[in-house]
């Protein structure tokens, strides 16, 4: 019986026909480790991880903003559900504009850069929650805006590579959510430990500074890769785009990998947000202390995405994704028993080798089951299925840590692992010849 776990290794596509190259790029051999062709995928994997800087930012400042607006548990709940739906809207005209206007890929990821930095100043002007809440969905849609233009160029730009090339991608958001709660939990204390460096910037200010690095990405963004894509076949029109549309809607294996993306984004978005709350308020961790620990949420990842990645381009994607969903169920359920301490950042840590890093390897193997050229459109599709369900899990969790506490989050988040986990053993992973 063939492998139908494997990612395609049969298909053969000209240079000349590969979407969003970035000027002279395609014309080396992308295999090639100091191939320019790896330009882009280096380029877009750091702008990746600017973007979750600033992403990253707002969890850690989650605990101050709720000592100053006064905020519970379903209210906190209310933010990541906001945050998660308009990242959910962002992905349908992220993916009409991919796909239609390929060769205007770099002024996507500008608009989406601009949209961050907007969102970051009107949180940090908000006087009330309703104020803040229109700042996060300014967030939320602009750090989804980036996903379907890079995300899609680089599954069509080295398509024998593709789950290295997403995992890449990955890995500069692992980065940049590993420095963001670092160095934004110490800016808030202003201290390490029991040393004062200063008295600590408010949350205000700090929301504020954190669009300039915004904004400037988007532009360099612009100027580095504004010709992204000048080799691809031209745009498409809208009846074509459509035509397109309709049978991703269609295909089963694409629609699993959404769900099965959806339900890992359920996941980090019921247990990381109230595992904050949790370790400052409960353990009365400083916040540089709590940054410390989002930050191994995502450290080891760092070398584990793309090395799962790769494993995934030779061995197929279900063994790699199934592996990880199950692993990442028991460490969860293993919070029930190692709830501080030395123990709980062990655990943490070691979480962190599967949290985020299964995302590109669930996305290539829904790349793995479409046409060429809805590549765009496939990934607005999984981030999309990830923000219904996103949107839901969050205040359902702000309800359950109100009534239960943090272990009733806990069990919440590890059944929906398991659900995760046991449904990564039957989807259809099969790639297209």
């Amino acid at each position: 019986m063939p492998n139908t776990d494997s990612p395609d290794t049969t298909q053969s596509t000209p240079p000349d026909e590969v979407l969003n190259q970035v000027q002279d790029d395609g014309a080396d051999d992308e295999d090639s480790s100091d191939s320019p062709g790896l330009g882009l995928m280096y380029g877009l994997s750091a702008g990746h991880g600017i973007k979750h800087f600033g992403q990253g930012a707002l969890l850690v400042m989650i605990p101050s903003i709720r000592s100053t607006l006064g905020l519970g548990d379903i209210a906190i709940g209310g933010m990541s559900s906001a945050q998660s739906i308009s990242s959910g809207i962002a992905n349908i005209p992220a993916g009409i504009l991919t796909d239609m206007f390929r060769k205007k890929i770099a002024w996507i990821l500008l608009v989406s850069m601009l949209l961050v930095g907007a969102g970051y100043i009107v949180i940090g002007v908000s006087p009330v929650y309703w104020v803040l809440l229109v700042g996060v969905v300014f967030v939320g849609f602009g750090t989804s805006l980036w996903h379907a233009p890079a995300f899609g160029t680089l599954a069509a730009r080295y398509p024998k590579r593709r789950g290295f090339a997403m995992a890449a991608h990955l890995t500069g958001a692992q980065i940049g959510n590993t420095t963001s709660p670092l160095i934004i939990g110490f800016l808030l204390a202003g201290s390490i430990g029991s040393w004062v460096v200063f008295s600590g910037i408010d949350w205000r200010w700090l929301a504020v500074i954190i669009s300039i690095p915004m904004f400037m990405t988007g532009f360099v963004v612009v100027a580095k890769f504004k010709t992204a894509g000048a080799e691809s076949k031209g745009d498409v029109s809208l009846r074509e785009y459509f035509g397109s549309a309709k049978k991703l809607l269609s295909n089963r294996g694409v629609l699993g990998m959404a769900l099965l993306g959806a339900l890992r984004g359920a996941i980090h978005n019921s247990f990381q947000v109230f595992l904050v709350i949790y370790m400052r308020e409960e353990l009365d961790y400083s916040d540089t202390f709590v940054g410390l620990h989002v930050a191994l949420i995502t450290m080891a990842g760092i070398l584990s995405t793309p090395i799962m990645g790769n494993l995934s381009d030779r061995i197929g994607r279900r063994p790699v994704i199934s592996f990880a969903m199950s692993s990442m169920t028991i460490l969860i359920f293993l919070f029930l028993q190692f709830d501080s301490g030395l123990a709980m950042t062990a655990l943490i840590a070691v979480l962190g080798l599967f949290f985020f890093s299964v995302m590109p390897i669930i996305n290539a193997a829904a790349m793995d089951m479409i046409d060429k050229g809805s590549e765009g459109s496939g990934t607005a599709l999984m981030f999309s299925g990830g923000a219904v369900i996103g949107s839901l899990t969050p205040i359902a969790a702000g309800f359950i840590n109100q009534e239960n506490g943090f272990h009733g989050v806990i069990i919440f988040a590890g059944i929906i692992a398991a659900i995760g986990a046991a449904l990564s053993l039957i989807l259809p992973m099969t790639a297209k010849r």
